[in-house]
């Protein structure tokens, strides 16, 4: 069984799969207007949906003849949680800490 956020970070990886889930961003679409844009065949767009699909970032529905693509953001949830474990962490200000340093070192040196 493999981790869920590997998954995600996976699908995640690929500049096009982005791109696609950008576009998802706007509105559901259809296969063959997910396709539209870019200059791969649409069988290599339906390899990257099953991608983003099998990773739960989108689900797809059979409506009539056409096969349409819909956003989950939610289940960006995870992994937008653990991204912003890191984000507690202050940056650091080396000029300040250079400062800090100086101060430190003319105390000790009176």
């Amino acid at each position: 069984m493999t981790d869920p956020l590997d998954s995600i970070f996976s699908a995640l990886a690929d500049p096009t799969r982005r791109a696609i889930l950008a576009m998802l961003l706007e509105d559901d679409m259809a296969v063959t207007d997910v396709a539209e844009p870019f200059a791969v065949s649409l069988a290599a767009i339906s390899k990257h949906l099953g991608v983003l699909a099998d990773a739960g970032l989108i689900t797809r529905e059979r409506r009539g003849r056409v096969i349409w693509c819909k956003l989950e953001p939610d289940s960006m949830r995870a992994a937008t949680v653990w991204i912003q474990g890191f984000g507690q962490f202050e940056p650091l200000d080396l000029d300040e800490f250079e400062r800090f340093l100086e101060m430190e070192f003319e105390e000790r040196q009176d």
